[in-house]
């Protein structure tokens, strides 16, 4: 969806200025570069499969218009563009004028990961609405958290920053929480 390619992009920006002020390991580095590619790549996707019906004039949505209502909801690829760039302008100024600052570093540093560490909040609380995980398998949430368990233990073995960690530790939790309702849900569905 646009708005978890958003959340994505958002946290990655963040994470690539923490390490100007909070060097931690390349790979991560890299991997926030990569991320932001390829969430480039999604955003045009999701827009190109959005807009094949052609979209009639009065309907179109542009960043310049500056309508708050209409954030993240543009009609035209470029447009997330040109937002991705003043995000990157704005963060990458911030950080050069701030970067001394540990309060500021440490606070980008734990915005951008527990940003990305809720990620998958959003399905916890709509599985709970719903009382339903329709769609979703045992199988796919343990893997989620093996790969979360993974990383966290990973940031924890390297010594990486303590945002890294608590963000692992908080997409870990939010696995079991959501391993659980799919256990729960599917026992009240049989």
């Amino acid at each position: 969806s646009l708005k978890v390619c958003l959340v994505l992009l958002v946290a990655n920006i963040l994470r690539i200025a923490f390490w100007f002020g909070k060097f931690y390991e390349l790979p991560l580095l890299v991997q926030s570069f990569l991320m932001i590619a390829v969430m480039i790549a999604m955003l045009e996707l999701c827009l190109r499969m959005k807009n094949q019906a052609n979209l009639p004039p009065s309907s179109v949505k542009r960043f310049t218009d500056f309508n708050p209502s209409e954030f993240w909801s543009w009609s035209y690829f470029s447009d997330f563009l040109q937002c991705l760039v003043v995000m990157g302008l704005v963060t990458g100024l911030a950080t050069y004028l701030f970067v001394e600052s540990g309060m500021f570093v440490e606070s980008i540093g734990t915005l951008s990961l527990m940003t990305e560490s809720t990620l998958a909040l959003p399905q916890f609380i709509k599985n709970y609405q719903s009382r339903s995980t329709k769609g979703m398998s045992v199988k796919m949430v343990l893997l989620w958290f093996i790969g979360d368990s993974f990383k966290t233990l990973y940031f924890l073995v390297r010594a990486s920053p303590f945002q890294f960690v608590l963000c692992g530790s908080t997409q870990t939790l939010i696995d079991i929480l959501i391993l659980y309702q799919v256990i729960s849900y599917d026992k009240v569905r049989e």
